[in-house]
C-alpha cells in the first residue's frame, strides 16, 4: 500500500469525487431471500483497511476480516501478495445476518460507499491487481444478484465511467496478518485513514443511517 501523506491526500480528494457518492442508491431489483443462518460474502474494494471499517459499521455485520482472496494459500502473505504475482486481491470477509442485512443490502454499500466501481485494478493512489474491485460469489444466487446489480447501476448511469468489479468464483479467502485487523479503529489518526477511510464512515453514516449500527464506536472520537 502506498501510504505517503501526499498520496493520501490524493486518495481523499479522489474519494471526496466519487461518481455517485452524493445520490441516491436504488435497492438491488433482485436479492437473495432465501437465505437462513449464518452467512458469508467476499468483496475486494482497495485497501482493506477502509473496506472492513465501513462493513463493521453495519447492522447485522458480527464480523469483518481483513485477507486476501483470488490466490493460493501459500502466497496468502501481505509482503508476497505486494509484489502483484499471486493473483490475490486485498479482501474483506463479511459475516451477517441475512434477516437484519441482506445480500443486496451489502453490495449497495459496497458500491456507494465503500470503494469506486470504476477504477480497474487501483484504489485512487494504490496501484496493481491486487486493488482490484472484485465480488468473490459462494453460490450461484450470490453470482446472479451481482451481476444483475451490477447491470442495474450501469443502466441507471450513477457513475461517470462504466463500472469494471469483477464477478469471479470463490476458491478459497485467507485471513491477513494480525496488525491488518480492525486497523482503522485501532489507529484512527493514522494519515491514510484519516484522509481515506474516515470520509467513508462519514459518507455511510449519512447516506445509509438506517443500516448503520450505532452501538459501534465512532473512530473520530479516539483521536
Amino acid at each position: 500500500m502506498t501510504k505517503s501523506l501526499s498520496a493520501a491526500v490524493t486518495l481523499f480528494i479522489v474519494a471526496l469525487a466519487t461518481p455517485g457518492a452524493a445520490v441516491r442508491f436504488p435497492d438491488p431489483a433482485q436479492d437473495i431471500r432465501s437465505a437462513v443462518g449464518e452467512q458469508r460474502a467476499v468483496f475486494a474494494g482497495g485497501c482493506f483497511w477502509g473496506v472492513e471499517g465501513v462493513f463493521e459499521r453495519l447492522k447485522g455485520v458480527s464480523n469483518v476480516v481483513s485477507g486476501f482472496a483470488g490466490g493460493s494459500k501459500a502466497s496468502a502473505h501481505y509482503e508476497i501478495v505486494s509484489t502483484v504475482m499471486t493473483g490475490h486481491a486485498e479482501s474483506v470477509e463479511i459475516t451477517y445476518d441475512p434477516k437484519q442485512i441482506t445480500y443486496g443490502q451489502l453490495l449497495k454499500v459496497f458500491f456507494a460507499v465503500a470503494h469506486d466501481p470504476t477504477e480497474l485494478n487501483r484504489q485512487g493512489p494504490d496501484e496493481g491487481t491486487q486493488y482490484r474491485s472484485a465480488i468473490f460469489y459462494g453460490t450461484t444466487e450470490e453470482k446472479a444478484v451481482a451481476d444483475a446489480y451490477i447491470r442495474q447501476l450501469n443502466d441507471a448511469k450513477l457513475f461517470r465511467r462504466g463500472i469494471v468489479t469483477q464477478v469471479t468464483p470463490l476458491n478459497g479467502f485467507y485471513a491477513a496478518e494480525a496488525y491488518h485487523q480492525h486497523f482503522l479503529d485501532r489507529n484512527p489518526t493514522h494519515p491514510y485513514i484519516v484522509y481515506n477511510d474516515l470520509p467513508k464512515i462519514d459518507r455511510l453514516k449519512e447516506m445509509f443511517p438506517q443500516l448503520v449500527n450505532d452501538r459501534y464506536p465512532d473512530a473520530r472520537r479516539r483521536e
